[in-house]
């Protein structure tokens, strides 16, 4: 094989994207052989894009079963993404799935089954992977030389949102449709960021406001509380109701804090002791371990979504590295269940939780 013979599935907002990047960037290991779309305006704008003859389907199992592909990338509605993907590997299909991995644990647990049993890549469209921002956040964290983490922190409430943008779409804002709101559209790759860097908590308490901004069904809002088995802490805040929106993302350690205020450097604050070492030994009932503050050398790469759509042509072709797995898909969705099971129940939750009960509460939803 010299080249991947990929099809897209869905052809919306942002299908179209990566079928541009695709073929304006040149991506010399893939060749786009077929798209997908339900929406018949989508598949006019395709025929006119592409030009005569290009392979352009009425929906993704008609794409997956017509044959000629090596691989399939998924772009579709939230609920749609995992049966896709089990469609995909049934038919010895790469698979590389748009964010998030699905609506329910459930689900995307049978999905990376199927992966598994398919033998078959599959990969993750977590382009934020890609920032050599965070890239260098999860270095310091994992190096080790800071010490365990004490507290984590992220306000990401610049996902600012319109009635129109609600509106654009049957699907968005409904739990039938979309399958929450901030926690499953905009924040997926924050929460991927969050757990990739710091980890994944054991008990999460969440209270998720629904259609609190906007006329929608789902959370628009959200304020959560995180613990995790080293006893750390941590907040996520997000929001698509407000303006000028924050991005900070701050993580507290032993000996030192990384702040990242969604700018393309970050600071570190570096502790001469460990402050828990100072906390017990120290005389003075004010004082302070001594701190430098740095900002660290970071490459400034950030190919984004054409730099996962690179290594998952290159990881078929040549077992070069991924950018995500797609089976690391599930921890994001771990964490959004979570907070919206502990907000529905209005108690904390254990992680693991039950699955069962979370698809439960979810269907009252989707009914009303």
């Amino acid at each position: 094989m010299n080249k991947v013979r990929l099809g897209i599935i869905g052809i919306g907002n942002i299908g179209t994207l990566h079928s541009k990047i695709i073929i304006e960037s040149k991506i010399e290991d893939i060749e786009l052989s077929a798209v997908a779309d339900t929406d018949e305006k989508r598949r006019a704008w395709a025929a006119e894009y592409f030009g005569a003859g290009f392979p352009i389907y009425k929906d993704g199992n008609e794409l997956i079963s017509k044959g000629g592909l090596d691989a399939v990338l998924i772009a579709v509605p939230h609920y749609q993404h995992p049966q896709l993907a089990i469609d995909a590997f049934s038919e010895g299909l790469h698979v590389l799935c748009e964010k998030p991995a699905g609506v329910y644990t459930k689900q995307v647990r049978q999905m990376n089954d199927a992966a598994k049993k398919s033998g078959k890549v599959f990969a993750m469209m977590f382009n934020q992977r890609t920032n050599s921002r965070y890239i260098k956040m999860r270095e310091l964290v994992t190096g080790g030389t800071l010490g365990e983490i004490i507290r984590t922190s992220w306000i990401i409430t610049n996902w600012y949102r319109t009635e129109a943008y609600y509106t654009s779409g049957g699907w968005r804002g409904t739990w039938d449709g979309e399958g929450g709101g901030v926690l499953l559209n905009q924040s997926p790759h924050q929460l991927d960021m969050f757990q990739w860097i710091c980890g994944m908590p054991n008990k999460v308490r969440a209270f998720c406001h629904n259609g609190k901004w906007h006329k929608i069904q789902v959370e628009d809002d959200v304020t959560s509380y995180f613990e995790y088995p080293n006893g750390a802490t941590g907040t996520f805040i997000t929001s698509t109701g407000e303006t000028p929106g924050t991005n900070r993302f701050e993580i507290s350690l032993e000996k030192g804090k990384i702040v990242n205020d969604g700018g393309d450097n970050i600071t570190l604050y570096r502790l001469e002791t460990n402050m828990r070492d100072f906390c017990k030994s120290s005389p003075d009932p004010y004082n302070c371990p001594a701190c430098t503050v740095e900002t660290p050398n970071i490459e400034n790469v950030n190919p984004q979504h054409e730099g996962v759509i690179r290594s998952f042509a290159a990881n078929i072709l040549r077992g070069e590295p991924l950018v995500a797995e797609g089976y690391e898909g599930i921890n994001a969705l771990v964490l959004s269940n979570a907070m919206h099971l502990s907000s529905w129940l209005d108690k904390t939750i254990d992680i693991p939780f039950d699955e069962d009960l979370f698809l439960s509460e979810l269907n009252k939803r989707r009914n009303l």
